[in-house]
């Protein structure tokens, strides 16, 4: 599964389903898709998800096994920065935030 984020402010962000779950929970959301945030509730949730990632940073590197190719996982933090601009984008425009699946 695909999920996809949207708003006025900002172009849309595409990310694998159980890494938008986990950024949605972090953000103090119960991670259902389809789901929106009120441009009022925009601001907190952004602050949450910061936060979160920062506690993240903060984390020890689990060691992963090696891949086929051998290519570097993506860490969490990496993969929410997208996100996090589009909800400061959102934020500073004070509009909706939206995302549903590509099913």
């Amino acid at each position: 599964m695909l999920v996809t984020f949207s708003c006025p402010a900002y172009a849309d962000i595409t990310m694998f389903g159980d890494v938008a779950v986990r950024l949605l929970k972090l953000m103090g959301h119960g991670g259902t898709v389809p789901g929106a945030l009120l441009a009022e509730d925009v601001p907190a949730a952004l602050a949450r998800l910061q936060a979160a990632i920062e506690a993240e940073k903060q984390l020890p590197e689990p060691q992963a096994p090696e891949a086929e190719d051998d290519e570097p996982a993506v860490s969490l933090p990496h993969r929410a920065l997208p996100l996090i601009e589009l909800l400061k984008a959102a934020a500073k425009a004070e509009c909706n935030v939206m995302w549903d699946s590509g099913n």
